[in-house]
């Protein structure tokens, strides 16, 4: 019996977006012979009139379309799905929520864990489906009893660490069909396919931000993220005024607007006091740090000192 044979009783979600690699990723289930079915969520965008208002990054009308193309040259169902009130509840505002306790969040680690990962994968479920499948560079890999996130093939877009989250019961459940190839090979492939996303550029912001401007997001949907406060030394000494903290980040030099005999970094986000702590360069340095939301994917904490890259 064919591997094709084998996965044509298997069936894939595919959460497509329109993109280069969750279209690859489509493309490649089908040849494998899986029974392939695609889906788009519909995610919260910001409301708006006239020709200037932001249009969500993520979905808009154009990539839907592209996404819908994609699955008929394909020869599979396509789906959209409406997730516009649970993405803002979960994603927008945890992000709005988080900048006002002076955190620098990441939106998509959080839409990973409560979004594609949750809400997606149990409507892959509900249509009986064995697998969901994502573009993400990144490999899994089956010893025996456990699953294992294995890094991408490609070093440059590696995207293991955004899905530290997932658990056994999730991982076996979930497909990663690009993580064996490199971005250009990606588009290789794309272009093998005949797609018309081969050459499609890749948005780096978030995806409900229709401009990319998080500071301009901020001063609408959040006063306090964005309400003015002191710049203090370490000795608590007030050397200017900040224009939220939401607008800084730990390590940041430039745009401070002070000036002081040294440079000075950002040391500290005290969000109780509204201030911005900044100091010299070798007070940045940590010898430790807490870590929040560990994810051991074995089930089991070690309880052997270990040696960790992190990210």
């Amino acid at each position: 019996m064919t591997k094709d044979t084998l996965n044509k009783n298997k069936r894939v979600v595919v959460a497509m977006s329109g993109g280069v690699d969750s279209s690859v990723a489509a493309a490649l289930l089908v040849e494998q012979g899986y029974d392939v079915i695609g889906m788009m969520m519909r995610l919260w965008s910001e409301p708006g009139a006239g020709e200037n208002a932001p249009a969500n990054r993520c979905c808009t009308p154009d990539q839907m379309a592209d996404a819908r193309q994609i699955a008929n040259q394909l020869g599979i169902p396509f789906y959209v799905v409406d997730v516009q009130t649970y993405f803002y509840k979960q994603i927008v505002q945890f992000f709005i929520d988080e900048h006002e306790k002076g955190h620098t969040p990441n939106p998509c680690l959080q839409c990973n864990r409560k979004v594609r990962f949750t809400y997606l994968l149990e409507q892959a479920l509900a249509l009986d489906a064995d697998y969901l499948a994502t573009g993400h560079y990144v490999r899994v890999q089956h010893n025996g009893s456990e699953y294992q996130i294995l890094t991408g093939v490609d070093d440059h877009k590696d995207q293991s660490y955004v899905l530290h989250m997932l658990t056994q019961e999730k991982l076996a459940h979930v497909l990663f069909p690009v993580g064996d190839y490199t971005k250009p090979q990606v588009r290789e492939l794309a272009k093998k396919y005949n797609l018309p996303v081969a050459s499609k550029d890749e948005s780096q912001d978030l995806c409900f931000l229709g401009d990319g401007d998080y500071r301009r997001f901020l001063r609408e949907y959040s006063e306090k993220a964005a309400s003015p406060g002191p710049i203090l030394d370490q000795d608590g000494n007030e050397l200017g005024q900040h224009n939220g903290l939401s607008f800084y980040t730990i390590g940041q030099r430039k745009g401070l607007g002070i000036t002081t005999p040294e440079p000075v970094f950002v040391l500290q986000k005290d969000a109780a006091r509204n201030a911005l702590v900044v100091g010299s360069r070798t007070a940045l340095g940590q010898q430790e740090l807490t870590a929040v939301n560990v994810n051991w994917l074995n089930g089991s904490p070690t309880l052997q000192p270990i040696k960790a890259q992190i990210k």
